[in-house]
């Protein structure tokens, strides 16, 4: 089973990692630019799983099988690897506020129970108790998800890769896709048999388009366009010098959309903005909204008003236009071709389900002819 993935940010890692556990594949990986250099190299890496609002159906069942393997994923690729990847398992803590509904706060708490997960609510007494650092008189209390996780996108992508190459992945970069050969016109299913790319002619059994927002281009060379639109989010780095509130428990914190994310003693991400285009596909970072991110973190937790700022950075997230996120499943008149692809913000929350996916579609199909 030969298959070609294009696209070597979390996503594609994570199914060339996948993959290459499967028995007879040959797998190679192509990306025009380095691994995790687009919307993974940006994103903060909050896996928001229990404590999502999605409770059946596609979007839960992918979460939660992303958030188990997460626990077993992380230290299998840093025993092959010998690399360290910064796994925060001291959970995620939602703040809520004045106008916040604890009754659906409850209901949640209910369902998660009774599907195995844990969730508290805590009371303002609990709150100021466990995490001082957070001194806001409009907060009511907080929604404490213990088995959700933070982990570093980027230092994951590259364990991903690694790893893969262990098991015999073989990765291309600086290549491009160039052509890809038009279905006929009639409607039965098609095979691609190859791509023209800037090494010459690839064949394969399977194609996996995991491009993000450069899946629309390449959707388009097979002559069925699929519109992912970008949303810019920008973040922080800030130096603190010390952990806010007790040195040993540093869950997220995350209200109103802020995430504060600890990174290692004294150091927190804070973000993210989210930015969509005015006209076409430009977007240029906006300095008041991420200063306005800034602000809502120092209100949420004062202390952070001292932080100093040592980095800033933006990126591009790809967001399906007119359908939900993410697109995963065979391109419209190809057999062969896969997607997967449009994550918006859960790329790396929903790399290990995406992975899982695309392994059941090629294993349930064989060789796809």
């Amino acid at each position: 089973m030969n298959v070609v993935i294009i696209g070597c940010g979390v996503v594609g890692a994570a199914i060339a990692y996948e993959l290459s556990q499967v028995e007879g594949s040959k797998i190679t990986v192509f990306d025009r630019q380095p691994p995790a250099q687009a919307s993974t190299g940006a994103a903060l890496g909050v896996l928001m799983g229990v404590i999502s609002h999605k409770i059946k159906g596609k979007a839960w069942q992918m979460r939660q099988t992303s958030i188990q393997r997460y626990e077993t994923l992380v230290p299998e690729l840093e025993a092959i690897t010998s690399r360290k990847i910064s796994f925060n398992r001291q959970g995620i803590l939602s703040l809520c506020f004045e106008e916040e509904n604890f009754p659906a706060w409850e209901k949640l708490v209910e369902i998660r129970h009774s599907q195995g997960w844990q969730l508290e609510i805590w009371d303002t007494v609990k709150l100021k108790n466990i995490c001082p650092q957070v001194n806001n008189t409009k907060i009511t209390g907080a929604v404490y998800s213990p088995q959700d996780r933070q982990l570093d996108p980027t230092a994951l992508t590259l364990a991903l890769v690694e790893a893969a190459q262990h098991n015999g992945v073989t990765f291309k970069f600086g290549v491009t896709v160039l052509d890809a050969p038009t279905p006929p016109p009639e409607s039965s299913p098609e095979f691609c048999y190859q791509l023209e790319t800037t090494e010459g002619k690839i064949a394969a059994d399977w194609f996996v388009i995991a491009a993000g927002l450069g899946s629309t281009p390449l959707t388009a060379k097979f002559n069925q366009m699929v519109d992912i639109r970008p949303v810019l989010g920008q973040a922080l780095q800030v130096r603190l010098g010390h952990p806010l509130g007790n040195p040993d428990f540093q869950p997220v914190i995350t209200g109103n959309d802020v995430h504060i994310v600890p990174v290692n003693d004294g150091d927190y991400w804070v973000g993210a903005t989210v930015e969509f285009p005015s006209n076409g596909d430009e977007i240029s970072p906006n300095q008041q909204l991420l200063e306005s991110v800034r602000e809502q973190a120092i209100a949420f937790c004062p202390e952070l008003a001292a932080a100093s700022i040592i980095r800033s950075w933006s990126g591009l997230r790809p967001r399906p236009e007119g359908r939900p996120a993410p697109v995963i499943g065979k391109l419209p008149g190809f057999n062969n071709v896969l997607l997967a692809t449009g994550h918006y913000r859960n790329g790396v929350l929903l790399a290990p389900a995406t992975a899982h996916a695309i392994r059941e579609m090629i294993i349930s199909q064989g060789t796809g002819k």
